[in-house]
């Protein structure tokens, strides 16, 4: 085991394991979190928290964590390298390895065009591949990116990343997925899965390459509550192939 995750135990076990994605509020109120928590609870082995989804202003993902985690949930930290830099993104990371958080999910971020702050400077100040490398080596090599050794206890994380089977180049997707199981990806997570022969198709080279050997692939899901929302997915969610 690389950390004390329910979600790492499930699935070194050999089970199939569920998590749900619990939507931040746009506002400070602990209470949305934690009504969203209890309604999942007993029924997910972890939950995701968005950071900042679609580049949209909402309580911190960490914060939304700690709240699920006080409801007996195993949450997953959603950290995007578009609002931060190496050094805060180190910081954050201390942060919740300290808050007793085990599960952090590696992600580029949404444009800031499609969010409500469009005036606002993204960062990226590394891409998504730097960062899995950069938490992997906090964790086992037990130092910072600069090279500088951790004094005291270091993070102890499972590393989580995205994957979207349907964008294009559709053959670069594996090999970008390649990239970030070497990088140190224990747990894969895709994008909403609509088009299901894609997705065969996609796992069909992903099994070519045994790239599911060495990593945990979770495909993800979701219930789509009306056609108006099916189109609004297709017309307005980036990576969704509806």
């Amino acid at each position: 085991m690389k950390s004390k995750s329910n979600l790492e135990r499930t699935l070194e076990a050999g089970h199939f394991a569920v998590t749900a994605e619990l939507g931040p509020p746009q506002n400070a109120d602990p209470e949305v979190t934690r009504r969203k928590a209890n309604l999942v609870k007993g029924y997910i082995d972890a939950f995701n928290v968005t950071d900042g989804q679609t580049a949209v202003v909402r309580m911190a993902s960490w914060a939304a964590c700690l709240i699920g985690k006080q409801e007996g949930l195993d949450p997953i930290a959603q950290m995007t390298c578009r609002d931060r830099n190496r050094i805060a993104l180190q910081m954050d990371i201390l942060g919740i390895a300290a808050l007793g958080i085990n599960n952090i999910l590696c992600l580029s971020g949404d444009y800031i065009s499609f969010g409500n702050h469009p005036q606002a400077k993204p960062v990226y100040d590394i891409d998504s591949i730097q960062f899995i490398k950069m938490v992997k080596e906090l964790r086992d090599e037990k130092r910072f990116q600069n090279g500088e050794p951790i004094s005291g206890k270091e993070p102890q994380l499972f590393i989580g990343a995205a994957a979207n089977p349907f964008t294009e180049p559709f053959e670069y997707r594996v090999a970008r997925l390649a990239k970030k199981i070497a990088a140190g990806a224990d747990f894969i997570q895709t994008q909403i899965v609509c088009n299901l022969e894609r997705f065969e198709k996609w796992m069909e080279m992903v099994r070519e390459r045994e790239l599911h050997r060495k990593v945990k692939i979770l495909a993800g899901i979701t219930p789509i509550k009306s056609v108006g929302a099916a189109r609004y997915m297709k017309a307005k969610v980036p990576g969704v192939d509806v």
